[in-house]
């Protein structure tokens, strides 16, 4: 149940062509995007979708289909609230990057030197190493692909430091830079070094240093106990009949591995800030949307909180996100500066964001 993303490499799909319409024209292209995305929408069973396509920062179209709230009947809208699962680890990796480019953190720094209850096991573990998956640490939740169990308990409230004392109880996958493998511990304990850096809650550094800048009004750590305007319910599918999401423990709701609530308004904003290369120098942009090496030489599709697919010579950045009956994908075009932003309240067992994502971006190929 952890905040997993869809493995989900083969979006070529999504090498968007740069055109901003159609030959129906730009009427008969909006027209377009809804049909394909509540074709899709009825297809995979999802109560909600919210859609928003970017060109360069700026928002194409922005749109809700279906319902957020069931027992509510409330219709999803460009404003409806989701749960951003894995697409979190990037402002995560954003922060940690400004901490590198004000001096107080070093890429390769060990992170024993944040957290000096490091086992013997860690003592070649590095920021990096984390940002990109590499560091061996296991993941602290069950992976539906692997079978693995989760090595703690989703009902029980965790303080950071029981967290990174259930960490260290965990073997190692494979030493440091050796493979590749997703793990959701490697992005809490980058929150616990943001805190110990920083001197604050990731998530109130989150707020004040990119979310209030950017005017994200609608982008917050969940809490299921405050009341949210637009906020959507998480469903899953069982036997072919909707449910509500499972619950969690509130203090597992605000790690750093993905715990956000926002909606595709907010994410064009962020958007826009990525495509003028905000907040950050051009060589850690660079760096952040880089395939990571590993020991061998070989490299690996990811970068820091970013996968990364080259496909006909474009170069593509991209996540997908999935936590408590919530799904979502975003992908960027570097090249054609096309953006497209999936939001659904379906579980990742039956909801596909990236293939509406594909269905809306073949609509701007033509």
């Amino acid at each position: 149940m952890a905040r997993i993303a869809s493995v989900v490499f083969a979006i070529a799909v999504l090498v968007f062509a740069g055109r901003t319409a159609g030959a129906t024209g730009p009427d008969g292209v909006l027209a377009e995007v809804d049909r394909v995305v509540e074709a899709e929408r009825t297809a995979q069973h999802i109560p909600g979708v919210s859609v928003a396509v970017c060109r360069h920062g700026k928002i194409v179209k922005a749109a809700g289909y279906g319902m957020a709230n069931l027992e509510l009947e409330v219709k999803a809208n460009a404003e409806s609230i989701y749960e951003t699962g894995s697409v979190g680890k990037q402002f995560t990796a954003m922060a940690v990057m400004m901490m590198v480019e004000e001096g107080k953190l070093g890429l390769d720094d060990k992170i024993g030197k944040y957290i000096p209850q490091s086992p013997e096991a860690w003592k070649d573990v590095t920021v990096r190493r984390l940002l990109t998956h590499t560091s061996g640490i296991p993941d602290y939740g069950a992976q539906v692909d692997t079978k693995e169990k989760a090595s703690i308990d989703f009902r029980r409230d965790y303080t950071e430091d029981d967290l990174v004392k259930a960490f260290i109880t965990m073997p190692m996958d494979f030493a440091p830079g050796e493979k590749w493998k997703y793990s959701n511990t490697g992005y809490v304990l980058l929150g616990v070094i943001l805190r110990r850096v920083t001197g604050e809650f990731y998530g109130d550094f989150l707020q004040q240093r990119i979310f209030k800048p950017l005017g994200m009004k609608a982008t917050r750590i969940i809490s299921e106990e405050d009341i949210v305007a637009h906020r959507s319910a998480g469903y899953r599918l069982v036997n072919g009949e909707l449910k509500n999401q499972e619950w969690v423990a509130p203090m597992l709701n605000t790690t750093a591995d993905g715990s956000l609530y926002t909606n595709v308004l907010d994410l064009a904003k962020w958007d826009a800030a990525l495509d003028r290369r905000e907040f950050l120098k051009p060589a850690s942009y660079a760096a952040m949307w880089s395939a990571v090496k590993l020991n061998d030489g070989t490299s690996q599709p990811y970068g820091f909180g970013w996968r990364i697919q080259n496909e006909n010579g474009r170069h593509m950045v991209m996540h997908d996100g999935e936590w408590q009956g919530f799904t979502m994908s975003i992908a960027r075009n570097l090249d054609t500066g096309l953006t497209v932003i999936v939001m659904t309240n379906l579980d990742g067992k039956n909801s596909k964001p990236a293939k509406i994502a594909e269905a809306v971006a073949k609509v701007y190929e033509k």
